[in-house]
């Protein structure tokens, strides 16, 4: 059936760009003057922050992003590891599969792609984007209320697809390396019409490799192709899918135990696992979207967008604990908990708005008006383990074949739920004088959940519906041509999910969020530098409480008061260097005004340096490093302050081929890569060899 839908799509994209190329010709035979698409191709802005076209220099909010240079150079083709480079983002890899990003001490629950998406209110990601399908990697730090009118204070990641351009050609990629890493790309562009007015580009990658952590292997394949052209003389139609199939065999569902009964800390191999060899998780994933814009005069246009996307996730795991959650001191007292299920989810996301400029008191001001409607529905079926169930394990470490995979009973209904999120939303920018201007933006959002096991939490539901009015504001004052002082406020809203130890799930969490800072450009606009100090209050956040008789998870609301500073430099350095340094400092405090939360690192040290070597032009070096202050859980572990170096020297053989080495981990260092949910060791010192050529 996706299947069928995929060549439907496709099929309706190569008639539309066929019947377009049909009219691109008047009476006479002569093209059409009038070619929009081509202006918007060469032109694109993101409208992420705000959904306002505004540089990031004039947007009230920190803004970093990590472009596909950046991302190709350092070797990062899946997208947690290039998060990891990102000014004020931790990722807690608490799993292989599985993985959490905080920023300014909470969870980042808002993923969008292109400007669109529903928030996540668990905050957790299952599998990697691959990054070769995006020009860049937005992070927007802060609340995003003025974004879907709910959310927390952390910010948002946006995912930028690549579209299509003005010129045909593209490139193609091999690459090889540790653990038998294998990885093609392609990346292609063609104009299909000698106007210009229809082009279509195709994105392929697939990767096979194993891994530092025992049996683990992986194998992702990712196809994304779009097309966009011009309908009449004012409107423009892009239409893109994208499938994704990755497979994962001996995933770690769940993670190390590392404290013992007696208070020390285990320290164990980095390849460390507690899977079975007969475990995997697969999932697959089709996302199709259309978008068309008409322009409706100069400098005003309609934009009507719908995404649509499927999801399937099939498991077999082992999970591995203690009754007490430690170890015995001889490292034994893990039990098996075998797991299998089948979970689908299907996401639909309807967005129109109107947006343009206009003219007032002798002052051109912008306008964004938008009417939204999200809709996301889960399910999951579950097997149950009718032999070989909670059977105790050998001491720890073991190997894969110590837990032998149980017969599975009828797949069985398990969880359910679905919700909806309505929102009508206006933002505009007022040129209040020539140096002070204003960002105002107002969201009306109603979510609405339900079903069986209430949107798969398994707790009741107290209240299925509810409303926020969500206003923001910013002011951005130009103090010289090149520097901007900024201020910012928005309220925070976001329903919750985890439950109480009654089983009632908790009431949405509620708060403010403001940030002011300084934005500076540096030799000739070329380097930005950004100052801010932030400061948010979440009202009844749910906290992690303990396990319940049944063995069940539950949470209590608590206050929690985040404050803090980052500062960061990203640009170029004269014409062949490229800088990014970004340091953020953190205080976290629960009600009673002492720490909370002390697995997420105070202060953190993120830096991409590269550049062309002078006395050999063919090559160019770079190194990235990323530092983290000492985190700790209690009941848990503790891992000091620690540093990892990256880098890669690249050589351009001629003009179309260059060949590339990465070496990850420089130092060889040992850490765990987050305390969290729990703890897997981060990967040793590797090595990757690629080849590009421009096509």
């Amino acid at each position: 059936m996706k299947h069928h839908f995929l060549l439907t799509a496709c099929a309706i994209a190569a008639s539309l760009a066929t019947a377009e190329f049909a009219q691109a010709q008047d009476s006479t035979g002569n093209t059409l003057e009038q070619i929009v698409v081509t202006g918007k191709r060469a032109n694109r802005v993101s409208k992420g922050a705000t959904g306002l076209a505004m540089d990031v220099k004039d947007t009230p909010q920190s803004i970093s992003s990590i472009d596909k240079d950046d991302m190709a150079d350092f070797g990062l083709s899946g997208s947690n590891e290039a998060l990891r480079m990102a000014t004020g983002i931790n990722v807690e890899q608490y799993e292989t599969n599985r993985a959490t990003f905080n920023s300014r001490g909470f969870e980042i629950q808002l993923t969008q792609v292109d400007g669109l998406g529903m928030t996540n209110s668990w905050g957790t990601v299952v599998g990697r984007e691959d990054t070769f399908l995006f020009e860049r990697i937005e992070l927007i730090r802060g609340a995003n209320g003025l974004l879907t009118g709910v959310g927390n204070s952390s910010g948002t990641i946006n995912y930028i697809r690549k579209r299509p351009t003005n010129t045909d050609g593209g490139e193609v990629g091999v690459s090889f390396g540790s653990w038998g890493l294998k990885r093609a790309e392609l990346d292609y562009n063609k104009v299909l019409t000698t106007d210009g007015r229809w082009a279509g580009r195709l994105v392929v990658a697939t990767e096979d490799k194993d891994s530092w952590i025992r049996d683990l292997h992986d194998r992702r394949n990712t196809v994304y192709g779009v097309i966009d052209g011009q309908i009449g003389d004012n409107g423009v139609l892009t239409v893109g899918l994208t499938a994704v199939d990755s497979k994962q065999n001996s995933p770690m569902w769940g993670s190390l135990t590392l404290l013992r009964a007696d208070g020390t800390q285990a320290d164990f191999p980095v390849g460390s696992s507690t899977s079975a060899d007969w475990t995997y998780w697969n999932t697959k994933s089709y996302n199709a979207f259309a978008e068309y814009t008409h322009r409706l005069a100069d400098n005003w246009e309609a934009k009507l967008t719908y995404n649509v996307r499927h999801g399937n996730e099939a498991t077999k795991l082992l999970y591995a604990y203690t009754n007490t959650g430690t170890l015995n001191n001889d490292n034994t007292g893990l039990i098996g908990w075998p797991y299998r299920s089948l979970s689908s989810t299907d996401d639909t996301v309807l967005d129109a708005n109107v947006s343009g400029q206009f003219s007032a008191f002798g002052r051109k001001h912008s306008l964004l008006v938008g009417i939204s409607r999200s809709h996301e529905k889960t399910s999951t079926d579950t097997f149950a383990a009718e032999s070989n169930a909670f059977l105790p394990l050998p001491a720890f470490p073991y190997g894969g074949d110590t837990y032998p995979e149980p017969s599975w009973g009828a797949r069985t209904p398990s969880t359910a739920g679905e919700q909806t999120l309505t929102r009508l939303y206006v933002a505009s920018r007022l040129a209040l004088t020539d140096s002070f201007k204003a960002v105002v933006g107002l969201n009306a959002a109603r979510l609405v959940r339900g079903g069986d096991s209430q949107y798969g939490s398994g707790g009741q539901l107290l209240d299925p519906k509810t409303s926020k009015l969500s206003p923001y504001l910013g002011f951005t004052y130009d103090i010289t041509p090149d520097v901007l002082g900024y201020v910012s406020y928005s309220d925070i809203f976001q329903a919750q999910e985890q439950n109480d130890v009654h089983g009632f799930q908790l009431a949405p969490m509620k708060g403010v969020n403001t940030e002011a800072g300084i934005k500076a450009e540096w030799l000739g606009k070329a380097l930005l530098t950004t100052f801010a100090v932030f400061t948010a209050k979440q009202q009844g956040l749910a906290t992690y409480a303990g396990i319940d008789s049944n063995q069940q998870y539950y949470y209590e609301p608590k206050d929690v008061r985040s404050k803090g500073f980052e500062a960061e430099a990203t640009g170029r350095i004269g014409k062949d260097a490229k800088v990014s340094l970004g340091y953020t400092h953190l205080m976290l405090t629960g009600p009673d005004g002492n720490d909370i939360y002390e697995w997420i690192p105070r202060n953190t040290l993120k830096a991409r340096v590269e550049s062309r070597v002078p006395a050999l032009p063919a090559l160019r070096l770079g190194l990235g490093a990323r530092w983290q202050s000492d985190i700790s859980k209690i009941g848990s572990a503790v891992q000091p302050a620690y540093a990892v170096a990256d880098a890669f020297a690249a050589w351009e053989l001629n003009p179309k081929t260059t060949l590339r080495l990465n070496v990850n981990n420089l130092s060889d260092r040992k850490y765990i890569t987050g305390l969290a949910y729990g703890a897997v060791y981060g990967e040793p010192r590797n090595f990757a060899v690629s080849l590009d050529y421009k096509l």
